[in-house]
């Protein structure tokens, strides 16, 4: 029996890894929306893939990428701002040169 232990040992620090990163509990939920789904899928193994690839992002990323286009959307403010008053330069700058040509 001594020779099954380490096998033993190296299934439970497994299922610690896997526990700990989250994957045991993405597993369960996905299986328990499999089983309460009322009509069963053709494919169980493309539900899978399916509803892997829809877990949510870790929270860090979800609020550093709405930090970010909050950023890039004033940065877009300020560029159209920036746009407006560099046209109504070349409105005024416009008329000016139409003088010059007639008076020469």
């Amino acid at each position: 029996m001594a020779s099954f232990r380490p096998a033993d040992s190296k299934r439970e620090e497994f299922r610690k890894y896997l526990e700990k990163a989250g994957v045991l509990e993405a597993l369960t939920k996905i299986l328990v929306a499999l089983y309460e789904e009322p009509e069963k899928p053709n494919d169980a193994l493309d539900f899978l893939k399916q509803h892997l690839s829809n877990t949510n992002p870790d929270t860090a990323d979800v609020e550093a990428l709405r930090l970010q286009v909050s950023e890039l959307q004033q940065k877009v403010e300020q560029l159209q701002d920036e746009n407006k008053e560099l046209k109504a330069k070349i409105q005024q700058q416009e008329p000016q040169e139409g003088e010059q040509t007639a008076e020469s």
